[in-house]
């Protein structure tokens, strides 16, 4: 099975800047304590097709992993892939209005490759840490 991890968050900002921070990728690593580094590879405004590369660590280690649009609904729903020769990774990021702000649903898979696949669950375990450790992140900026 592999690593899953759900979360809703409250933000105090409206829904299209909510949407906005969060569809430029490379912004994880304001929140995020698992990116180390963030850029935009492509220039101009988030669409389909719009790469950035993050510099995740893995036991310590940095590991380049470059995300693609691949699903952009402006001011409400993107989606994002991310291949390596160890894992694919894939985040669906919703945004709702919610009064004077907005609710994020964060949805993150990610399933080793090759070999690898059969310590799918363990990484399920830790995947759920760090992923409450960027969820508390997220928050945080959010309520800024």
């Amino acid at each position: 099975r592999m690593a899953h991890y759900r979360a809703t968050i409250d933000s105090r900002r409206g829904a299209a800047e909510t949407f906005g921070y969060l569809a430029r990728f490379s912004n994880a690593a304001e929140w995020d304590p698992g990116v180390l580094a963030g850029e935009q590879l492509d220039p101009g405004p988030v669409r389909v097709g719009t790469r950035f590369r993050l510099m995740v660590s893995v036991l310590g280690r940095g590991l380049p992993l470059t995300y693609e649009v691949t699903r952009h609904v402006p001011d409400r729903e993107v989606a994002l892939d991310a291949v390596s020769r160890l894992l694919r990774s894939t985040d669906r990021i919703a945004v709702t209005a919610a009064g004077d702000g907005a609710t994020v649903s964060y949805d993150a898979e990610v399933r080793l490759r090759g070999p690898l696949r059969l310590l799918d669950p363990v990484l399920d375990r830790g995947f759920r840490a760090v992923g409450d450790r960027a969820a508390a992140g997220l928050a945080r900026a959010l309520a800024r």
